[in-house]
Protein backbone atom coordinates (compact mmCIF):
# COMPACT_ATOMS: atom_id res chain seq x y z
CA UNK A 1 0.00 0.00 0.00
CA UNK A 2 1.72 3.21 -0.98
CA UNK A 3 0.26 6.37 -0.54
CA UNK A 4 0.36 9.80 1.41
CA UNK A 5 -1.77 11.13 4.32
CA UNK A 6 -1.74 13.42 6.97
CA UNK A 7 -1.71 13.49 10.34
CA UNK A 8 -1.16 15.77 13.26
CA UNK A 9 2.92 15.33 14.53
CA UNK A 10 3.92 16.58 18.08
CA UNK A 11 7.87 17.14 17.73
CA UNK A 12 9.45 18.92 20.77
CA UNK A 13 12.60 21.36 20.78
CA UNK A 14 14.03 22.54 23.87
CA UNK A 15 10.68 22.61 26.03
CA UNK A 16 8.71 23.69 23.74
CA UNK A 17 6.39 21.39 21.64
CA UNK A 18 5.53 21.59 18.25
CA UNK A 19 2.41 20.96 16.11
CA UNK A 20 1.85 20.66 12.82
CA UNK A 21 -0.20 18.56 10.35
CA UNK A 22 2.20 16.94 7.88
CA UNK A 23 2.11 14.48 5.32
CA UNK A 24 3.43 11.29 5.71
CA UNK A 25 3.72 7.85 3.99
CA UNK A 26 3.13 4.44 5.08
CA UNK A 27 6.38 3.32 5.84
CA UNK A 28 6.11 6.12 8.51
CA UNK A 29 3.25 4.63 10.96
CA UNK A 30 4.94 2.12 13.64
CA UNK A 31 4.60 -1.47 14.31
CA UNK A 32 1.48 -3.46 14.59
CA UNK A 33 -0.29 -5.90 12.90
CA UNK A 34 -3.39 -4.24 11.99
CA UNK A 35 -3.70 -0.96 10.02
CA UNK A 36 -7.12 1.43 10.26
CA UNK A 37 -8.09 4.09 8.03
CA UNK A 38 -9.35 6.38 10.69
CA UNK A 39 -12.92 7.61 10.32
CA UNK A 40 -13.14 9.63 14.06
CA UNK A 41 -11.11 10.39 16.74
CA UNK A 42 -11.49 12.23 19.85
CA UNK A 43 -9.95 14.98 22.15
CA UNK A 44 -9.33 14.00 25.67
CA UNK A 45 -7.63 15.70 28.77
CA UNK A 46 -4.80 13.24 28.20
CA UNK A 47 -4.19 14.42 24.67
CA UNK A 48 -3.84 18.03 26.03
CA UNK A 49 -1.38 16.77 28.71
CA UNK A 50 0.03 15.02 25.95
CA UNK A 51 1.67 18.69 24.23
CA UNK A 52 2.88 19.69 27.87
CA UNK A 53 6.44 17.79 28.40
CA UNK A 54 6.28 19.02 31.61
CA UNK A 55 2.90 16.38 31.98
CA UNK A 56 5.37 13.60 30.93
CA UNK A 57 2.41 11.89 29.70
CA UNK A 58 4.17 10.97 26.06
CA UNK A 59 7.31 8.80 26.49
CA UNK A 60 9.22 10.40 23.22
CA UNK A 61 8.71 12.65 20.56
CA UNK A 62 8.23 12.89 17.77
CA UNK A 63 4.64 11.53 17.96
CA UNK A 64 1.06 11.67 16.53
CA UNK A 65 -1.04 12.30 19.63
CA UNK A 66 -4.85 11.08 20.15
CA UNK A 67 -5.40 8.50 22.49
CA UNK A 68 -8.70 7.21 20.98
CA UNK A 69 -9.62 6.53 17.45
CA UNK A 70 -12.40 4.54 15.40
CA UNK A 71 -12.12 3.47 11.85
CA UNK A 72 -12.35 0.42 9.01
CA UNK A 73 -9.25 -2.33 8.92
CA UNK A 74 -7.41 -1.80 5.40
CA UNK A 75 -4.65 -4.57 6.38
CA UNK A 76 -4.32 -7.43 8.87
CA UNK A 77 -2.14 -10.27 9.64
CA UNK A 78 -4.51 -11.03 12.81
CA UNK A 79 -7.30 -13.39 11.95
CA UNK A 80 -9.28 -11.94 14.21
CA UNK A 81 -9.42 -9.02 12.09
CA UNK A 82 -10.48 -8.42 8.54
CA UNK A 83 -10.10 -6.03 5.66
CA UNK A 84 -13.34 -4.16 5.93
CA UNK A 85 -14.49 -4.74 9.95
CA UNK A 86 -15.11 -1.54 11.79
CA UNK A 87 -13.06 -1.03 15.58
CA UNK A 88 -12.44 0.89 18.03
CA UNK A 89 -9.10 1.26 20.04
CA UNK A 90 -9.25 3.57 23.25
CA UNK A 91 -6.10 3.81 25.41
CA UNK A 92 -3.04 1.54 26.09
CA UNK A 93 -0.21 2.68 24.37
CA UNK A 94 -1.92 5.09 21.79
CA UNK A 95 -1.15 8.72 21.22
CA UNK A 96 1.56 8.15 24.02
CA UNK A 97 4.09 6.28 23.32
CA UNK A 98 2.40 4.67 20.14
CA UNK A 99 1.66 6.50 17.17
CA UNK A 100 -2.04 7.87 17.77
CA UNK A 101 -5.57 8.51 15.99
CA UNK A 102 -4.94 12.16 14.87
CA UNK A 103 -4.39 10.57 12.02
CA UNK A 104 -5.94 9.26 8.37
CA UNK A 105 -4.47 6.16 9.16
CA UNK A 106 -3.35 4.15 12.53
CA UNK A 107 -1.25 0.87 12.63
CA UNK A 108 -1.76 -0.90 16.28
CA UNK A 109 -1.50 -4.18 17.95
CA UNK A 110 -4.79 -6.45 17.50
CA UNK A 111 -4.79 -6.44 21.78
CA UNK A 112 -6.11 -3.77 21.40
CA UNK A 113 -8.86 -3.76 19.41
CA UNK A 114 -12.62 -3.57 20.13
CA UNK A 115 -14.97 -4.22 17.73
CA UNK A 116 -17.60 -1.84 17.01
CA UNK A 117 -20.70 -2.87 18.93
CA UNK A 118 -23.76 -3.52 17.00
CA UNK A 119 -25.68 0.00 17.09
CA UNK A 120 -23.47 2.02 17.33
CA UNK A 121 -21.80 4.11 14.67
CA UNK A 122 -18.01 5.17 14.32
CA UNK A 123 -18.59 8.99 15.08
CA UNK A 124 -20.93 7.96 18.26
CA UNK A 125 -17.89 5.52 19.31
CA UNK A 126 -15.76 8.45 19.43
CA UNK A 127 -18.39 11.13 21.24
CA UNK A 128 -17.77 8.47 23.72
CA UNK A 129 -14.16 7.99 23.65
CA UNK A 130 -11.79 7.30 26.61
CA UNK A 131 -13.80 10.14 28.08
CA UNK A 132 -17.39 8.31 27.51
CA UNK A 133 -15.67 4.65 28.18
CA UNK A 134 -14.34 6.00 31.90
CA UNK A 135 -17.49 7.67 32.42
CA UNK A 136 -19.48 4.23 31.69
CA UNK A 137 -16.71 2.33 33.04
CA UNK A 138 -17.55 4.80 36.92
CA UNK A 139 -21.42 3.87 36.05
CA UNK A 140 -20.74 0.18 35.97
CA UNK A 141 -18.73 -0.06 38.91
CA UNK A 142 -20.49 1.78 41.33
CA UNK A 143 -23.90 -0.75 39.93
CA UNK A 144 -21.18 -3.58 40.95
CA UNK A 145 -20.84 -2.19 43.93
CA UNK A 146 -24.35 -1.76 45.17
CA UNK A 147 -25.62 1.72 43.52
CA UNK A 148 -29.03 1.63 43.04
CA UNK A 149 -31.23 4.64 41.34
CA UNK A 150 -33.36 4.45 45.04
CA UNK A 151 -30.33 4.61 47.37
CA UNK A 152 -30.61 8.85 46.58
CA UNK A 153 -28.88 11.71 44.46
CA UNK A 154 -25.52 10.83 42.62
CA UNK A 155 -22.66 13.59 42.34
CA UNK A 156 -21.18 14.55 39.21
CA UNK A 157 -18.08 16.44 39.88
CA UNK A 158 -16.20 18.71 36.65
CA UNK A 159 -19.42 17.90 35.01
CA UNK A 160 -19.32 20.29 31.91
CA UNK A 161 -15.96 18.38 30.89
CA UNK A 162 -15.96 14.78 29.10
CA UNK A 163 -16.20 12.49 31.60
CA UNK A 164 -18.60 14.86 33.68
CA UNK A 165 -21.19 15.48 30.33
CA UNK A 166 -21.26 11.48 29.83
CA UNK A 167 -21.81 10.98 33.35
CA UNK A 168 -24.75 13.12 34.14
CA UNK A 169 -26.13 11.74 30.71
CA UNK A 170 -25.79 7.86 31.18
CA UNK A 171 -27.12 8.43 35.25
CA UNK A 172 -30.03 10.09 34.58
CA UNK A 173 -31.44 7.96 31.49
CA UNK A 174 -31.11 5.30 33.98
CA UNK A 175 -32.93 7.03 36.69
CA UNK A 176 -30.76 8.33 39.00
CA UNK A 177 -31.06 11.61 40.57
CA UNK A 178 -28.31 13.47 39.29
CA UNK A 179 -26.45 16.47 41.07
CA UNK A 180 -24.32 18.39 39.09
CA UNK A 181 -21.30 20.18 39.94
CA UNK A 182 -19.29 22.75 38.14
CA UNK A 183 -18.05 25.87 38.22
CA UNK A 184 -19.46 27.61 34.87
CA UNK A 185 -22.72 29.72 35.76
CA UNK A 186 -23.17 29.55 31.76
CA UNK A 187 -23.62 26.03 31.87
CA UNK A 188 -26.69 25.41 33.72
CA UNK A 189 -29.23 24.71 30.97
CA UNK A 190 -26.41 22.42 28.95
CA UNK A 191 -26.54 19.98 32.33
CA UNK A 192 -30.22 20.29 32.74
CA UNK A 193 -30.42 19.23 29.13
CA UNK A 194 -28.07 16.21 29.62
CA UNK A 195 -30.83 15.36 32.77
CA UNK A 196 -29.36 16.90 35.65
CA UNK A 197 -31.77 17.18 38.07
CA UNK A 198 -29.86 19.90 40.34
CA UNK A 199 -26.71 22.29 39.75
CA UNK A 200 -24.22 22.75 42.55
CA UNK A 201 -21.57 25.14 42.18
CA UNK A 202 -18.15 24.34 43.36
CA UNK A 203 -18.61 26.16 46.83
CA UNK A 204 -21.67 24.21 47.39
CA UNK A 205 -19.63 20.91 47.02
CA UNK A 206 -16.10 21.74 48.57
CA UNK A 207 -16.07 24.53 50.95
CA UNK A 208 -13.01 26.37 51.86
CA UNK A 209 -12.57 24.85 55.13
CA UNK A 210 -13.19 20.81 54.93
CA UNK A 211 -14.49 18.94 57.88
CA UNK A 212 -13.44 14.77 58.55
CA UNK A 213 -17.08 14.23 58.08
CA UNK A 214 -19.85 16.26 56.67
CA UNK A 215 -23.40 15.87 56.39
CA UNK A 216 -24.26 12.55 54.24
CA UNK A 217 -25.35 14.20 51.15
CA UNK A 218 -25.09 11.72 48.13
CA UNK A 219 -25.47 8.50 47.83
CA UNK A 220 -22.34 8.12 45.25
CA UNK A 221 -20.44 10.24 43.16
CA UNK A 222 -18.16 10.13 39.74
CA UNK A 223 -15.31 12.36 40.03
CA UNK A 224 -12.75 13.00 37.50
CA UNK A 225 -10.87 15.65 39.37
CA UNK A 226 -9.68 14.22 42.81
CA UNK A 227 -7.36 16.72 45.05
CA UNK A 228 -9.70 18.87 47.72
CA UNK A 229 -13.00 18.35 45.67
CA UNK A 230 -12.60 14.73 45.96
CA UNK A 231 -11.27 15.33 50.13
CA UNK A 232 -14.98 16.64 50.49
CA UNK A 233 -17.12 14.18 48.60
CA UNK A 234 -15.80 11.65 50.61
CA UNK A 235 -16.72 12.90 53.73
CA UNK A 236 -20.31 13.74 52.29
CA UNK A 237 -21.10 10.23 51.39
CA UNK A 238 -24.22 8.43 52.61
CA UNK A 239 -23.02 5.41 54.70
CA UNK A 240 -21.99 2.33 52.28
CA UNK A 241 -22.18 5.05 49.29
CA UNK A 242 -19.09 4.81 46.86
CA UNK A 243 -17.07 6.74 44.94
CA UNK A 244 -15.66 6.79 41.27
CA UNK A 245 -12.43 8.50 40.68
CA UNK A 246 -11.14 8.81 37.43
CA UNK A 247 -9.00 11.83 37.07
CA UNK A 248 -6.93 14.74 38.72
CA UNK A 249 -7.12 18.16 37.63
CA UNK A 250 -7.94 19.32 40.89
CA UNK A 251 -4.71 17.90 41.78
CA UNK A 252 -3.30 14.63 42.97
CA UNK A 253 -2.79 15.11 46.40
CA UNK A 254 -6.33 14.03 48.65
CA UNK A 255 -6.17 16.32 52.16
CA UNK A 256 -9.28 13.55 53.44
CA UNK A 257 -9.15 11.31 56.21
CA UNK A 258 -9.63 7.69 57.46
CA UNK A 259 -13.00 8.85 59.09
CA UNK A 260 -15.71 8.22 55.77
CA UNK A 261 -13.89 4.99 55.64
CA UNK A 262 -13.99 3.97 59.09
CA UNK A 263 -16.97 5.27 60.20
CA UNK A 264 -19.45 5.18 57.39
CA UNK A 265 -18.27 2.51 55.56
CA UNK A 266 -17.92 4.74 52.28
CA UNK A 267 -15.64 2.72 49.37
CA UNK A 268 -13.38 4.67 46.98
CA UNK A 269 -12.99 2.97 43.42
CA UNK A 270 -9.96 3.82 41.46
CA UNK A 271 -11.16 3.90 37.60
CA UNK A 272 -8.39 3.06 35.15
CA UNK A 273 -9.46 2.94 31.50
CA UNK A 274 -6.03 2.69 30.40
CA UNK A 275 -5.34 -1.01 30.59
CA UNK A 276 -8.79 -2.23 31.46
CA UNK A 277 -9.06 -6.12 30.84
CA UNK A 278 -10.75 -6.74 27.18
CA UNK A 279 -13.38 -8.46 28.75
CA UNK A 280 -14.48 -6.44 30.59
CA UNK A 281 -13.69 -3.53 28.10
CA UNK A 282 -16.04 -5.16 25.38
CA UNK A 283 -18.43 -5.40 27.95
CA UNK A 284 -18.64 -1.75 28.79
CA UNK A 285 -18.85 -0.92 25.30
CA UNK A 286 -21.76 -3.24 24.73
CA UNK A 287 -23.51 -1.03 27.90
CA UNK A 288 -22.36 1.87 25.75
CA UNK A 289 -24.31 0.70 22.42
CA UNK A 290 -27.37 -0.23 24.86
CA UNK A 291 -28.66 0.71 28.24
CA UNK A 292 -25.69 3.79 28.90
CA UNK A 293 -25.83 5.11 25.65
CA UNK A 294 -28.00 8.68 26.52
CA UNK A 295 -30.58 10.17 24.26
CA UNK A 296 -28.92 13.36 24.45
CA UNK A 297 -25.90 12.36 23.11
CA UNK A 298 -26.05 14.67 20.00
CA UNK A 299 -25.87 17.58 22.56
CA UNK A 300 -22.75 16.77 24.36
CA UNK A 301 -20.70 16.32 20.53
CA UNK A 302 -19.07 19.04 19.05
CA UNK A 303 -17.11 18.24 15.54
CA UNK A 304 -13.67 19.71 14.05
CA UNK A 305 -11.12 18.89 11.71
CA UNK A 306 -7.40 17.99 12.22
CA UNK A 307 -6.30 21.58 10.99
CA UNK A 308 -8.69 23.06 14.13
CA UNK A 309 -7.10 20.51 16.64
CA UNK A 310 -4.31 22.54 17.68
CA UNK A 311 -6.22 25.41 19.69
CA UNK A 312 -8.82 22.40 20.78
CA UNK A 313 -5.74 20.81 22.25
CA UNK A 314 -5.11 24.56 24.31
CA UNK A 315 -8.49 24.96 24.84
CA UNK A 316 -8.94 21.62 26.85
CA UNK A 317 -6.01 22.58 28.88
CA UNK A 318 -8.02 25.86 29.81
CA UNK A 319 -10.94 23.77 31.03
CA UNK A 320 -12.44 26.11 27.67
CA UNK A 321 -14.06 22.80 25.86
CA UNK A 322 -17.49 21.77 27.20
CA UNK A 323 -18.30 17.68 26.44
CA UNK A 324 -16.79 16.00 24.08
CA UNK A 325 -14.81 17.11 20.70
CA UNK A 326 -14.82 14.57 17.75
CA UNK A 327 -12.33 14.27 14.70
CA UNK A 328 -13.31 14.24 11.40
CA UNK A 329 -11.11 11.51 9.82
CA UNK A 330 -13.61 10.41 7.18
CA UNK A 331 -12.94 12.69 4.31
Amino acid sequence: MSMTFRSLLATKQDEQVNLEVVEREMKDLPEGDVTIKVAYSSVNYKDGLAINPKAKVVQSYPIVPGIDLAGTVVESDHEAYQEGDEVIVTSYELGVAHDGGFSDYARVKSEWIVPLPDGMSMKEAMTFGTAGFTAALSVHRLEQNGLQPSDGPVLVQGATGGVGSMAVAMLAKNGYTVYASTGKDSEHDYLRSLGAAEILSREDVTPEKLRPLQKQRFAAAVDPVGGKPLASVLSSIQYGGSVAVSGLTAGVEVPTTVMPFILRGVDLLGIDSVYTPMELRRQVWQRLATDLKPDTLNEIENEISLDELPDTLQSILQSKVRGRTVVNLSN
